[in-house]
């Protein structure tokens, strides 16, 4: 099984290559009770950010990202999706690999309703003068 670099399965021991293409990977972590059906699309080779992508990567990621929502609806049925991605320590990405954060949402969530920006917006994240 070809895994994309900074994922292999001695890193994250729980994760499962759930589909892909030839370009790159949705690897999820069954039986998640925290996130549940959510995953990563993550290009097979080393990209440091998604800025770092090809064109060509750019196209498997946007079909593999389809194909993962249809995957998902089929077993989760959420009521929304978060999609995202992280560039860099300060943005939150903390495995040097790009990869894209597919995360179905659902309406009974105690959270429901608050986007990936939330907690950005609040205001103990203002910036120190501003």
């Amino acid at each position: 099984m070809r895994l994309p670099p900074h994922f292999d399965m001695e890193s994250f021991p729980q994760q499962e290559l759930t589909l892909g293409n030839e370009h790159c990977a949705f690897l999820t972590i069954p039986g998640r009770e925290v996130l549940a059906g959510s995953g990563l699309i993550v290009p097979f080779e080393s990209r440091a950010t998604v800025f770092d992508l090809t064109e060509v990567e750019w196209a498997a990621t946007f079909e593999l990202l389809h194909q993962a929502k249809a995957w998902i609806d089929a077993r989760y049925a959420p009521d929304g999706y978060n999609i995202g991605w992280n560039v860099g320590r300060v943005g939150g990405q903390t495995i040097p690999q790009a990869h894209l954060h597919v995360v179905p949402r659902f309406a009974d969530e105690p959270l429901a309703g608050k986007g990936i920006r939330y907690h950005l917006k609040q205001d103990e994240n203002r910036r120190p003068g501003g």
